[in-house]
């Protein structure tokens, strides 16, 4: 008999526990459909050439609408980005330095280590440099 009670216990339980997550994704779903066909519905607007043309500062864009960057633009870009991030990865290790120990410093090693031959890696093949 205790058996067959325990089993409506746990399901209770389950559900207490899941059913406020469940009833807050049907909410957080429910506001953005709601906010989704709001503006779909009270959005449009029509359309005529003059609001579709592209527009830049209010002049008539002149130049080649096509034109490529060179990649350098790009890869420079990427390296900046990456060495930033990994930057920022420095500060909680500062601010925990004592307490972290010598294993905190032997991973901050490697990890600065890495980033040394990842920057002179960059620098051999010539990334680093603009005018080539």
């Amino acid at each position: 008999m205790a058996r067959a009670t325990s089993r409506p216990r746990k399901l209770y339980a389950m559900f207490q526990t899941y059913l406020p997550l469940l009833f807050l994704l049907l909410v957080a779903v429910g506001i953005g459909a709601f906010k989704f066909f709001l503006g779909h519905y009270l959005g449009r607007t029509p359309h005529n050439a003059e609001q579709d043309a592209p527009f830049e500062c209010g002049n008539e864009s002149t130049g080649a609408r096509g034109l490529k960057l060179d990649v350098k633009f790009y890869l420079t870009a990427i390296l900046f980005v990456v060495f930033d991030i990994e930057v920022v990865f420095m500060y909680p290790w500062a601010i925990l330095f004592k307490d972290l120990g010598w294993t905190g410093f032997a991973t901050m090693s490697v990890f600065i280590t890495a980033l040394a031959i990842a920057l002179a890696y960059c620098w051999k093949k010539g990334a680093l440099e603009w005018e080539s």
